[in-house]
């Protein structure tokens, strides 16, 4: 397996949504579109297929599919994280496989999920994966139940010292930016890229410990680039104002989830239906879209597109 590190990643590392046709399938025109949203809207980097993207209610070849298209249409304009997460450790082999194939700059995987693994078997999982996709580097994702499988900090500082390739973490369970500083306390060096999840509503927090950046739902992703930028450029009072201006959406989309980001992609002219696949995810009532009017006129001066 390469010795050879990778670069730091840094920024907003967007994730789109798969976007279905009223009919159920793939609309491969508006995953394009939404990919070259994230670009124009400045994003750093784009992941998918994971739990935003509903990865699992994707078939096998679904996901080969929405891989490869994603890979082909970035064409190298932004890094690609390949979300690998499967029902087992040879589902995730067969998906990291997959994303090497295709060009990918690195995977990302939560343990396999259904049934979660004991501790016990983690570590191997995250061994096989990196194997599968050297020399690309891992990011492990570190997330809730029922679907994810929350870490203790000594697991994930052993694995990002011992198993190479595993250099980068997503952390997004219940206390996340505490985990953030506990990881660096214990694992050092070893962590490269550290970034938090939910929807980027603990941002600011993560960056003051050390979070090399977020990976949000992409509906706003010019609004999430704006607030990192400022950060980046040590104009923390600004960032707030723009965090605190998009927090009221953000605490929206926690209780509805794709179905809201969705709508609002739509709205934006970037996709073409808010189907979602993801049973009871689906249904917004009068008085949901009457909100998310409100909230995107609250918003919308931020918008950059």
């Amino acid at each position: 397996m390469t010795d050879q590190i990778p670069p730091i990643p840094r920024g907003i590392y967007a994730i789109p949504p798969t976007p279905f046709l009223d009919t159920g399938q793939i609309d491969e025109k508006s995953l394009a579109k939404c990919l070259d949203f994230v670009v124009a809207a400045g994003g750093h980097g784009v992941v998918m297929p994971v739990n935003a993207s509903e990865a699992i209610v994707l078939t096998d070849a679904e996901r080969q599919n929405v891989t490869e298209i994603t890979v082909a249409h970035i064409a190298q304009r932004i890094p690609v994280v390949i979300g690998v997460s499967g029902v087992s450790t040879e589902a995730s082999v067969l998906f990291t496989q997959q994303a090497r194939d295709a060009g990918a700059d690195a995977v990302i995987a939560m343990p396999p999920y259904v049934r979660n693994p004991p501790i016990s078997e983690i570590f191997d999982f995250y061994e096989a994966v990196a194997r599968a996709a050297d020399p690309l580097p891992v990011w492990i994702q570190d997330y809730v139940g029922p679907i994810g499988t929350p870490m203790p900090v000594d697991l994930l500082a052993r694995m990002l010292r011992d198993i190479p390739g595993v250099r980068h973490i997503k952390e997004e369970t219940a206390t996340a930016p505490q985990v953030m500083t506990a990881l660096l306390e214990s694992a050092g060096d070893a962590v490269s890229g550290l970034m938090g999840g939910m929807a980027g509503r603990y941002m600011l927090e993560e960056f003051r410990r050390g979070a090399t950046g977020s990976m949000p739902a992409c509906e706003v992703t010019d609004v999430h680039v704006m607030i990192w930028d400022a950060l980046e450029r040590g104009d923390h009072t600004r960032a707030r104002e723009h965090h605190t201006w998009l927090l009221p959406l953000l605490n929206y989309e926690a209780m509805y989830g794709f179905s809201i980001y969705k709508e609002i992609l739509v709205r934006r002219g970037i996709i073409a239906s808010a189907k979602t696949r993801v049973a009871g995810a689906g249904y917004l009532d009068r008085e949901n879209h009457r909100e998310i009017d409100l909230l995107l006129k609250e918003l919308s001066p931020l918008f950059r597109l």
